[in-house]
């Protein structure tokens, strides 16, 4: 466990006082490189992230987001949830916006515009309704 500690610690630049550092130790930057880190190189089928390269340097940025991207090209499921269009802009295939609780239906990255995503981003643009069951007491 030290040893890949301290592999995820060298990788992803994390400054602490080495792989028996503590957790709470950890400042939120070094924390969050750490962690996403640490769920990247387990290889995921499947990785979700959310906020991934919030609180970290422009380096350490760049680090988690060509992560993700090779992540993907292994062939792994990556969903980026962020509110970081120029970094959903570099790293993601597909484009989808969440609007009062209405999903779009993806789009492809390439080619869309900035006045297509402001358009969905407020709700318009082939929007589909979240699929929830209301319980008639819930309205009571």
């Amino acid at each position: 466990m030290r040893a890949y500690a301290q592999e995820v610690i060298r990788r992803y630049d994390v400054r602490c006082g080495g792989p028996g550092a503590r957790a709470g130790s950890l400042s939120g930057g070094n924390l969050q490189k750490f962690i996403v880190g640490r769920e990247i190189d387990s290889e995921p089928r499947v990785l979700i992230v959310n906020q991934p390269t919030w609180g970290v340097d422009a380096a350490a940025a760049a680090s988690i987001r060509q992560a993700l991207i090779d992540l993907a090209a292994r062939g792994a499921g990556v969903i980026v949830i962020s509110q970081d269009l120029d970094e959903l802009m570099e790293i993601a295939d597909n484009f989808c916006a969440l609007y009062e609780g209405r999903l779009s239906a993806p789009r492809p990255v390439e080619g869309l515009s900035l006045d297509e995503i402001g358009l969905m981003l407020g709700g318009a643009q082939g929007m589909t309704e979240a699929q929830i069951e209301i319980q008639p007491e819930a309205l009571a």
